[in-house]
C-alpha cells in the first residue's frame, strides 16, 4: 500500500528516479510521515522502523528491491538466484543461503530493471545475457526453459579495494618479492597470461597489472562484458554486442581484437580468452605488441596447453605447427591464481616459457612456486632479458634477495 502511494506521488511530481534522487528521497520520507500521522490517529498500523522503510521504498523504486541490501554490502562478492525462495550469496569465498524471499513476477521485474539501458535483451531467441549494471557489477541471466524450472540469475560484484599489486601483498595473496618482479615485468613490456578457476581472482590480477602500465602508453581492452576497472589515463575499453532482432549488428570478441590494432595500442588486454579470438590475439602478439589476457585453467602449464588448442577453432587451415611455437615465443609469463577451501585467493605459481618446444609441448620454468604454503622463488627466469634492459631494469637485481 505504501509502495503504491509512493509511486503515485513520484509520478504526480514528474520525478526521474535516477536524476532527481534528493527529491525522490524527500517524497519517500513524506510518504512515511503521512503514514505515521495516520497511525497516530489510529487509522493505520504503527511502523516499527520508519527510517528503514524510507530506504526500502527507494530501493523498490530505483534499486533492486530486496536485493539492494545485498548489492550494497561490501562483504558480499556475488549474488545468485536459483529460485524465488533460493537467493544465495558468496561472502569471503564461501556460499550462504540468505533469508530473502522473492516471487516470480518480482524477479522478472528486477531483470527488466537491470537490463534497461544496457542495450542487451533477453528472449527465447537470446536466452542468455551478459550485461554490466550501473555500479560496475556483472549480470548474467539464463532464461527459464534453458535453466530448469526457473530463470537463473548471477550478479558478480567488483570492488575497488584491490587495484594495485601492493594491495595483493597486503592481502597475502602475493609476496613483496613476487610483486616487485611482476611490476618490473609489466614495465619491461612482457606479455602475461593470467590463469585460474572461476572466482580465483583473475580479473583482479589483470586490473592490478594494468595499473602498473606506464601512463605514457596507450591501453586498449576488449571484453565480453565490461569488467576491468583499471585506472590507466590513456585507456579505451571495448565490449561485445548482441545481434539485433534481424540477426545482424552483433560484434564478437574476435572482431574487437582485430579492431584494437587500428587504434594505435601500446598494450592490449583481452578480458578472457575463450575461443577463436585467441588466434587473432596470437597474431597481434606475434607482431610484437605486448598484451595481457586471462584464461580458465587448472594450472599454469595447462593454461599454455589450452592456449595452444583454442586457436585451432578459428579454422581448418590453422594448425598446431603454427600455434605451438607462436605461443611459446609470444607468452612471457603465466600467473596462476588459486582459491582455497576457505575462500582465500592467492597466486599459486608464476612460470616463464623458455621459447622452446619439444614434441609439441612448450617448455617452461618456474619463476615462483608454492612450497609449504609459501610463495618462493624458483630457478626460472623470463627468456626476454633484452626487454628488461631496454626498460632500464637490472634483471639480476630482482633476484638479489
Amino acid at each position: 500500500m505504501l509502495a503504491q502511494e509512493f509511486r503515485v506521488l513520484v509520478r504526480e511530481r514528474g520525478l526521474d528516479p535516477h536524476r532527481d534522487r534528493d527529491a525522490v528521497h524527500a517524497a519517500a520520507r513524506e510518504t512515511v510521515q503521512s503514514h505515521e500521522s495516520r497511525s497516530m490517529a489510529g487509522l493505520a498500523p504503527v511502523l516499527d522502523d520508519p527510517e528503514s522503510l524510507v530506504n526500502q521504498l527507494i530501493a523498490d523504486l530505483v534499486g533492486l528491491g530486496p536485493l539492494q541490501a545485498l548489492i550494497d554490502d561490501p562483504e558480499i562478492e556475488e549474488v545468485w538466484i536459483n529460485a524465488p525462495d533460493r537467493v544465495w550469496i558468496a561472502k569471503g569465498g564461501r556460499h550462504e543461503l540468505t533469508s530473502v524471499m522473492l516471487n516470480v513476477s518480482l524477479v522478472h521485474e528486477l531483470i527488466e530493471r537491470m537490463l534497461a539501458g544496457t542495450g542487451r535483451r533477453l528472449d527465447m531467441s537470446h536466452p542468455f545475457v551478459d550485461a554490466m549494471l550501473p555500479g560496475g557489477h556483472r549480470l548474467h541471466v539464463v532464461l527459464d526453459g534453458v535453466a530448469r524450472g526457473f530463470t537463473a540469475i548471477n550478479i558478480r560484484k567488483f570492488g575497488t579495494r584491490v587495484s594495485r599489486l601492493d594491495d595483493l601483498v597486503a592481502l597475502e595473496s602475493l609476496t613483496a618479492n613476487a610483486a616487485d618482479f611482476l611490476r618490473a615485468s609489466v614495465l619491461a613490456g612482457l606479455t602475461i597470461l593470467v590463469s585460474g578457476a572461476t572466482q580465483a581472482g583473475k580479473t583482479t590480477m589483470l586490473n592490478c597489472l594494468a595499473n602498473e602500465i606506464p601512463g605514457s602508453q596507450r591501453l586498449i581492452s576488449v571484453e565480453e562484458t565490461f569488467e576491468l576497472q583499471c585506472q590507466h589515463p590513456d585507456w579505451v575499453a571495448l565490449q561485445t554486442r548482441q545481434a539485433g532482432l534481424e540477426g545482424t549488428g552483433g560484434i564478437e570478441l574476435r572482431d574487437l581484437v582485430k579492431e584494437t590494432l587500428r587504434m594505435r595500442p601500446s598494450r592490449i588486454i583481452v578480458g578472457e580468452v575463450r575461443a577463436e579470438e585467441s588466434f587473432d590475439l596470437l597474431i597481434a602478439l606475434n607482431a610484437g605488441l605486448p598484451g595481457m589476457a586471462s584464461l580458465h585453467a587448472n594450472s599454469a602449464k595447462q593454461a599454455l596447453v589450452k592456449l595452444c588448442t583454442l586457436p585451432l577453432l578459428a579454422g581448418e587451415n590453422v594448425s598446431s605447427a603454427f600455434v605451438v611455437p607462436t605461443v611459446a615465443s609470444a607468452i612471457d609469463l603465466v600467473i596462476h591464481m588459486n582459491i582455497d577451501a576457505h575462500g582465500k585467493r592467492s597466486v599459486s605459481e608464476i612460470i616463464a616459457p623458455t621459447g622452446r618446444t619439444e614434441r609439441g609441448i612448450i617448455e617452461a620454468e618456474t619463476v615462483f612456486g608454492r612450497e609449504d604454503g609459501e610463495l618462493v622463488r624458483g630457478s626460472g627466469r623470463p627468456h626476454r632479458r633484452e626487454a628488461f634492459e631496454a626498460a632500464g631494469i637490472d634483471m639480476e637485481s630482482l633476484w638479489a634477495w
